[in-house]
């Protein structure tokens, strides 16, 4: 099991909430505690996922499923022996893209692309859910602002699997916003070695929402796809949902046997071999992209049949 940072917790913020959406006599018991721009959650008082608001590309590590098993990988955030070295932008569970306005927030090095916090990050509970809400101004070069961010992650969980809620709400300054055509985004999840299709000690499986599995996901248009595995002798799997109010709903998915999973409304070129530029979305000055996903944590016993009825009941909300 991946350990939590050790942090202190004098200057702490606890709420606690009963998660959202449960069924059953007993729902499960949320609860975050914020210390600086890193908040913590746990669920029944378990381990769940901690959120580093403050990162240049800020992401969500570790993230635990029923049962404390971790299912990102720990690189670059940490070293171990048989876990991948690769891409080190892929940061366990984030959001960026490739293409904004002209700038590579995907891998944020070639133009010092970053996302800087607007304010302090907070926590509040509403609906029956433990929110961590940030705000970011998205950076590039020196101090050009290429737009603003709002972005809120739930916590919660039912019928013994654990949910993440996203809503990413992107926003044009005085200029426009430039969604560019490229695979290389964006809502992203980069998973541990064991629940890869392919590599070393690789036993993970793909599938999506249409019955495609494994290599043959990639590009491809689904409501969800799910990544199901055995970890330590237990079956574990991270499936994650596009909503259909959502830009280009359903979403492509660039997700690949090494890994990577990632919802990606914009990436049509690379993904369909159609023009380049089709894909491209402007959003007007003053003008907004709201986006929203669930990542579903599951054990054993989560077939298609039941992940599908969890993202109807999920994107009918």
């Amino acid at each position: 099991m991946t350990a939590f940072p050790s942090r202190p917790r004098a200057v702490a913020l606890l709420v606690a909430a009963l998660a959202g959406c449960a069924s059953g006599p007993t729902p499960p018991w949320a609860a975050v505690a914020l210390d600086g721009d890193v908040a913590t959650v746990t669920l029944d008082g378990e381990p769940f996922a901690t959120v580093h608001a403050g990162a240049a590309r800020p992401y969500v590590f570790p993230l635990l499923a029923p049962g404390g098993i971790a299912v990102t990988r720990p690189f670059p955030m940490e070293q171990v022996p048989g876990e991948a070295t690769d891409h080190p932008h892929h940061v366990s569970l984030w959001f960026a893209h490739g293409d904004v306005s002209g700038f590579d927030f995907w891998q944020g090095q070639a133009k010092k692309e970053r996302l800087a916090l607007d304010g302090a990050p907070t926590v509040r509970v509403e609906a029956g859910a433990a929110i961590v809400s940030a705000k970011y101004h998205w950076l590039a070069e020196a101090d050009t602002l290429v737009c603003t961010e709002h972005r809120e992650l739930a916590f919660g969980g039912f019928d013994g699997a654990r949910t993440l809620d996203v809503a990413v709400t992107l926003r044009a300054t005085r200029r426009p916003l430039v969604l560019g055509d490229t695979k290389e985004g964006t809502f992203a999840v980069r998973v541990r070695q064991l629940l890869c299709v392919d590599g070393k000690g690789a036993a993970g499986q793909l599938l999506d929402s249409e019955g495609r599995r494994n290599a043959d996901v990639w590009g491809k248009r689904a409501r969800w796809i799910d990544d199901h595995g055995a970890v330590d002798g237990r079956e574990v799997g991270i499936a994650m949902f596009d909503h259909p109010h959502n830009h280009a709903y359903p979403t492509w998915w660039h997700a690949r046997t090494y890994g990577l999973l990632a919802a990606n409304p914009f990436g049509v070129h690379d993904f369909e071999k159609k023009s380049p530029g089709t894909g491209t979305l402007t959003v007007p000055p003053g003008g907004e992209l709201r986006l929203r996903y669930r990542v579903l944590l599951h054990g054993g016993g989560w077939d298609a049949a039941r992940i599908d009825a969890a993202w109807r009941a999920w994107a009918a909300r």
